[in-house]
């Protein structure tokens, strides 16, 4: 087996499709899979049991035996759980959001700089065929807006639907703007949890660029949609039918000719972005490169997904 050993930490939902994807690439022969970590003995023993692998309880463990992990625990213990890795010179890919916190991504961030150590943020959303199809496209977007809905999920949620669902948007949304952060306005609230399940956020950016994003987790359908309008083009990708239309001015808009206006469907494969993500971070590791979604663009997201939810009115304020 070549590559550089790899493990999961969690055996969760994204714990599991983690594993899924580590043993397909051990398989390609791109990496090592090396085991599974979880407190849950019964689980963490189900999931490696699928992939032929080690299943163990404790961290230090597997630890020893890595060169990189996956750490798909929940959200409270990625700060504590990515923190002793990096120490112990273990190579970290930590599920999105990176932290809780601004000061525990920070210093996550110092803790990968300082052991020389490779730390990734799974925000998926960047390997997806989708966004990789709209970059080329996009030239300063004035106006973008976003919908990610769907059911309760059966997966643990121990955040609210912003860090939960809404930052992958968010994410996605401030690097196509390009600009820094003015002002955020946000309403959230809370249905079936004590952290908001439905939110609706509206950021503007330095450039002038509008975002407007809803998230909600108790909703009867699922819509996965973004929409980008700039000055020559308006863009619309459903990822639920792998679909991306552009619409298109044609013409000048101050001559002596109508200007027309042209539609075109760009049919796309909706991929494996995971696979993508895990596979990026298995060859960052092996060439000891920057990762493609570093500490840094973590924290980033991290920081306005928490700038939305202190926006939120408290919500025992709420008539």
């Amino acid at each position: 087996m070549s590559g550089p050993r790899v493990g999961v930490i969690g055996a969760g939902y994204m714990g599991g499709l983690h594993a899924a994807k580590l043993a397909q690439l051990a398989e390609q022969g791109e990496l090592d899979f090396r085991g599974v970590c979880d407190l849950d003995r019964e689980r963490g023993e189900q999931v490696a049991g699928l992939h032929g692998v080690s299943a163990c309880t404790r961290l230090e463990d597997l630890a020893a035996q890595l060169d990189a992990a996956c750490v798909a625990v929940p959200t409270l213990a990625h700060a504590e759980v990515a923190g002793a890795l990096l120490s112990a010179g273990v190579d970290v890919l930590v599920e999105k959001p990176l932290a809780t916190t601004r000061e525990q991504a920070r210093t996550l961030i110092e803790t990968a700089r300082r052991t020389g150590r490779v730390l990734q943020v799974g925000h998926v959303e960047r390997f997806s065929e989708a966004f990789r199809r709209i970059e080329p496209v996009l030239d300063r977007p004035r106006f973008i807006e976003g919908h990610r809905i769907g059911p309760y999920p059966a997966r643990a949620t121990d955040v609210g639907v912003v860090l939960d669902l809404m930052i992958h948007d968010l994410d996605i949304a401030a690097r196509l703007a390009g600009a820094e952060v003015e002002r955020v306005e946000a309403v959230g609230v809370p249905v079936l949890s004590a952290t908001e399940d439905i939110a609706n956020a509206r950021v503007r950016f330095a450039n002038g660029c509008i975002l407007n994003l809803t998230a909600s987790r108790v909703s009867l359908e699922r819509m996965r949609k973004l929409r980008l309008f700039q000055s020559d083009a308006y863009i619309s990708i459903d990822f639920g039918a792998s679909e991306i239309t552009v619409v298109r001015r044609e013409g000048d808009a101050g001559g002596e000719s109508q200007p027309r206006i042209r539609a075109e469907k760009l049919d796309f494969d909706a991929g494996d972005a995971l696979l993508a993500q895990d596979r990026a971070f298995a060859r960052a590791v092996a060439e000891r490169a920057d990762p493609e979604v570093g500490g840094e663009d973590g924290y980033r997201a991290l920081d306005l997904a928490l700038r939305v939810q202190e926006s939120m009115e408290p919500f025992e304020d709420l008539p």
